[in-house]
């Protein structure tokens, strides 16, 4: 497992029966984590969140806001993110995908040349700033039209705005399916799927049924001399070996190394790791994990 064990500013103080504690900055947040399944007992720092996630039996939920401001800010290294909760229980960061921005700033920094980075599913643009603060140029792109203007709020204050990050709101699907019209290609691929979500015009995607076909492109949009190609996961019950196993099949011809695991988070409270989804990477080989 990979641990992000890093961060100055974010912990997971405790877990437990279907919660989870967490420190962002200066704010404490109880959050319901599915992964959390055993009952041990909670101490006094439960008490007194700032802000609470109630899960509805209808399904979704909403905040308790208790002490919390609208937003504040937290940083990893030179990059400082932005923090809105909003709809289902997120936070607008994924603090586990820490141990990924650290290996993609260590491969471009030390590539020796340009290197031009695709980020599908790009969230709030955590990969991407990790990628433009290393010296790629980055092509950001997501169906949520609100995620970009998050993600380049994000570029703004951790004073990467000029980089060369071109900002896509589009449906990954149909993004990539034009760049290989175009004959475009990239050095390094990340894509980070939902196990479900639609896009800007109501299109479904669901991870199991959709995201073998689209690796089938994505992979074409590979240069000569890539330097890698990420997939995260979270859903539950798809394991690193298939990660792996996908990866492997459709890179084979690419040589390199494939190596797919775990992914977590440190717990404060009793030295655990939980665990939070899975990374799959392909390299060209000069690297190993």
């Amino acid at each position: 497992m990979l641990v992000a064990d890093q961060w100055t500013e974010y912990e997971v103080l405790d877990c437990s029966d279907g919660e989870k504690l967490e420190r962002f900055g200066d704010y404490v947040l109880r959050r319901p984590d599915p992964q959390v399944i055993w009952k041990t007992p909670k101490g006094r720092e439960w008490r007194s969140p700032n802000a609470i996630y109630h899960r509805s039996s209808k399904g979704g939920g909403e905040w308790e806001f208790i002490d919390l401001p609208e937003e504040w800010s937290i940083s990893y290294r030179d990059l400082t993110f932005r923090l809105k909760p909003f709809h289902f229980k997120h936070t607008g960061i994924f603090p586990e995908q820490a141990v990924n921005w650290d290996r993609m700033i260590d491969l471009i920094s030390h590539a020796g040349r340009e290197i031009r980075v695709l980020n599908l599913f790009a969230y709030t643009g955590g990969a991407t700033l990790a990628c433009a603060y290393a010296g790629a140029k980055v092509t950001h792109v997501d169906a949520a039209k609100g995620m970009v203007a998050w993600a380049k709020e994000n570029a703004e204050v951790s004073g990467l705005k000029d980089r060369p990050i071109r900002w896509l709101v589009d449906d990954c699907s149909r993004f990539v399916a034009r760049e290989i019209r175009r004959g475009n290609t990239y050095d390094g691929i990340l894509l980070d799927p939902p196990s479900y979500g639609r896009g800007p015009k109501g299109e479904i995607w669901k991870l199991t049924d959709c995201l073998y076909a689209l690796l089938q492109d994505t992979v074409q949009l590979l240069s000569d001399d890539p330097l890698f190609f990420l997939l995260n996961s979270y859903t539950t019950g798809l394991a690193p070996s298939v990660l792996t196993y996908m990866l492997s099949n459709l890179l084979k011809k690419r040589g390199g190394t494939v190596v797919s695991t775990e992914i977590g988070l440190p717990v404060s409270s009793n030295g655990l790791i939980l665990p939070c989804g899975a990374s799959g990477w392909w390299t060209n080989g000069r690297d190993m994990v």
